[in-house]
């Protein structure tokens, strides 16, 4: 079941959602001091394109500079992409087909918000 959901999640969402991370995140790249948000931003495309099936989990051993670099991504970037995905979760949700999808989206609104520190596994 989670290979059809995929399937159906990249054709309408995650192809394009994840294009958008990893431009974002080549972005990030480019400078130095702003490596850590691109590979978040990888992070984010890869899990966006196949999220059926995995799982984020936090590393309780994060440190301060997490901390620090998580706030900084919330007030910069993240709550614009929580909003984004908060409300393609709720128009998704308008058909029935499109409530698995939502709830997908809805998963990705805390990764969204607090990035580092994160890594995605298999259930």
């Amino acid at each position: 079941m989670k290979t059809i959901l995929n399937i159906i999640w990249f054709v309408l969402a995650g192809l394009w959602l994840a294009i958008g991370y990893f431009v974002a995140g080549l972005v990030f790249c480019i400078f130095i001091v702003t490596i850590p948000f691109g590979i978040a931003n990888m992070r984010l495309a890869g899990y966006v394109l196949w999220p059926f099936g995995r799982t984020v989990v936090y590393d309780p051993q994060a440190g301060c500079l997490t901390l620090v670099a998580n706030i900084l991504w919330l007030i910069l970037f993240g709550w614009e992409l929580a909003l984004a995905h908060l409300v393609t979760g709720f128009l998704q949700a308008i058909t029935i087909i499109g409530i698995p999808l939502a709830v997908a989206n809805w998963k990705m609104i805390p990764l969204a918000l607090w990035p580092l520190g994160a890594r995605v596994v298999e259930r």
